[in-house]
């Protein structure tokens, strides 16, 4: 049994199955360097039936049926005052790499009751049109015109890949707001995800955002060197071997810089990247090792999807010692 019982990590699946290899292996390589907090899982009823016929449900110290209702990035992210199963969560994706030790990261959320992942600032297009359409928002000022009618005056972006809660009726207050902005998404900027090629859910992302912003609450930076809490799969960014137990990011400190990191043609992400070097202090770089790896980029996740595949599939056929380091008794 794990010595901490007050703190613990949450991850939720439904939908394919594929989802729940993706949780398992995330949860696989957390297992890699936390072997005493408790893991929980909500998922689906025939996802807990598929974990205790392949033995994965080993893994887990607490499986919970997640309700139909909350099969849904915001079904699920809108309401996790519900789903605090410790004294202390970390609320987890399932497109995560564990890459160190914790530890560290737990004491810094020791200081929140709830914040998640995210930047100071968010960007025009967070939340809005990744097209011309953008265009329409700068011309008009419509993100400051929606900040005013909110009685917002700063607005983070959230990344919500890490989300920490420790209070259940801060948790609920942000998440009841959180619903409320949504609902009024046709009085601002924001557009549904829905309208998004490719995209199937509504993301949580920006009316969380919004709501921590009117309750005036702190994000959790995640771009902050050597201690980023997660930084994203870029291929030519990133040193890394077959199972991940091994990974270093190059990370530029300049934020406009590492956000070239977005662009798809390696080839304009390069002579960018060179040019704007130039300038001093714009060039430097580290190598950092966070302590998540996000495979959150459509375009990069292939490799994540290939070692989830194989880490299922070679438990299935040499048992399943032989992928968890520690295999922790239910609770």
């Amino acid at each position: 049994m794990p010595q901490s019982e007050t703190e613990g990590y949450v991850y939720h699946s439904y939908g394919k199955e594929k989802y729940l290899r993706h949780a398992v292996a995330s949860a696989i390589t957390l297992r890699r360097f936390d072997k005493k907090r408790s893991i929980g899982i909500l998922c689906s009823p025939s996802q807990i039936e598929r974990l205790q016929e392949t033995g994965f449900d080993r893994l887990f110290n607490i499986i919970k049926e997640l309700p139909e209702k909350h099969c849904s990035i915001v079904g699920f992210k809108h309401h996790l005052h519900r789903f605090l199963l410790f004294d202390k969560n970390i609320f987890l994706d399932s497109d995560i790499v564990w890459c160190k030790n914790p530890d560290r990261l737990w004491k810094d959320f020791e200081t929140y009751p709830f914040t998640s992942t995210g930047a100071l600032v968010a960007d025009s297009f967070f939340g809005g049109p990744k097209n011309i359409g953008i265009v329409k928002d700068f011309i008009f000022g419509r993100r400051a015109q929606t900040l005013k009618k909110f009685g917002i005056t700063q607005l983070s972006r959230i990344q919500s890949g890490l989300v920490y809660a420790s209070d259940k009726a801060t948790t609920e207050e942000v998440c009841t707001k959180a619903q409320y902005f949504l609902s009024q998404i046709d009085n601002t900027h924001f557009q549904s995800r829905l309208k998004e090629k490719g995209r199937s859910e509504e993301s949580c992302e920006w009316s969380l955002a919004m709501a921590m912003a009117f309750l005036k609450m702190p994000v959790y930076p995640w771009l902050n060197g050597y201690q980023s809490a997660q930084l994203d799969f870029i291929d030519n960014y990133t040193i890394y071997n077959e199972n991940f137990t091994h990974v270093e990011c190059k990370f530029y400190p300049d934020e406009f810089v590492y956000n070239l990191r977005g662009l798809k043609s390696d080839w304009w992400q390069k002579q960018l990247t060179r040019l704007f070097s130039l300038i001093p202090g714009k060039g430097d770089y580290m190598m950092v090792t966070p302590y998540c790896l996000h495979f959150g980029w459509l375009h990069q996740k292939v490799p994540f999807l290939d070692f989830a595949d194989d880490i299922w599939e070679e438990a299935l056929e040499n048992g399943i010692e032989t992928v968890i380091p520690t295999t922790p008794s239910n609770s």
